[in-house]
């Protein structure tokens, strides 16, 4: 269908959202090797030319952007590719999709230290890397638009399109390849299931609200308990080391507790994923 976008289909989020509702018209990066079954296609949302030719193809109500790069230590050592990737590509949308169209952007819980919270909607943001604060530059395009909502959460819980990506699956691929595994002591996260996410995310779409909106957990977890959590559940059988994040060569943030300041259904934390 399209009256509805996706963008980033082949990313962690976008691949969720993607696998709820098949039926949107979905894309992913063109450089994608192997682009997961029943996407629309690839398109570079940097690519000026190539998002202008979409959009005077197709005129949806609904967009739904996922897109961007989204490894911390990546973002460190490229700095300008990050800004072009998550900051210019998210210009060059605006500038070209339908005015009247609703916008959903899909944040980060990154454009947050980990230092100063816990953290609602009106917390400043603070991040310590990079890629928080091209996340933090987009969302500020985003918000200067009409009928627009930011969702800011923590890590998604599930599979990912390309086996190895999330913390499931890099689980899971690091330990089929013999690859060691470090997860950060200091870092705990508002994790989520995906599968819920992704039905809050729609329901916020379909939603006439704007502004930005966090997905609450049930509770904050440390990244050493989750990889734990998810190797004893899984039967994964890895082993994985432990770093403070002073000795980690990106920065990691800390504990980033998101919190709502709502009260509607949208507001409801979502199931835990370490009981």
């Amino acid at each position: 269908m399209t009256d509805a976008l996706l963008f980033g289909a082949s990313s962690m989020l976008g691949w969720s959202l993607f696998r709820a509702r098949p039926e949107v018209a979905a894309y992913c990066n063109s450089a994608t090797r192997r682009p997961p079954p029943g996407l629309a296609g690839g398109i570079d949302l940097d690519d000026e030319a190539a998002v202008a030719e979409l959009f005077a193809r197709v005129r949806p109500a609904l967009i739904v952007q996922c897109a961007g790069v989204c490894d911390v230590e990546s973002c460190e050592l490229s700095p300008d590719f990050a800004w072009t990737v998550n900051v210019e590509a998210m210009r060059i949308l605006i500038a070209h999709a339908p005015p009247e169209a609703r916008l959903v952007y899909c944040s980060s819980d990154h454009v947050f230290s980990g230092d100063t919270g816990p953290y609602d909607e009106r917390s400043p943001t603070d991040p310590v890397s990079v890629y928080g604060q091209t996340r933090v530059a987009a969302e500020q395009l985003v918000l200067a638009r009409p009928n627009t909502v930011v969702v800011r959460s923590g890590p998604w819980i599930g599979p990912s399109a390309s086996g190895r990506n999330g913390h499931l699956d890099w689980l899971r691929y690091r330990h089929r390849r013999g690859l060691p595994m470090t997860v950060v002591a200091d870092e705990a996260r508002s994790v989520v299931w995906a599968e819920d996410a992704a039905r809050r995310v729609w329901d916020l779409a379909a939603s006439p609200i704007t502004g930005i909106r966090h997905l609450v957990a049930a509770r904050t977890v440390p990244r050493p308990e989750l990889a734990r959590y998810l190797d004893a559940r899984f039967a994964i059988g890895a082993k994985v080391d432990v770093q403070r994040r002073r000795d980690k060569r990106a920065p990691h943030p800390g504990v980033i507790e998101l919190q709502t300041l709502h009260r509607d259904p949208f507001a409801a934390p979502l199931p835990p994923v370490v009981i």
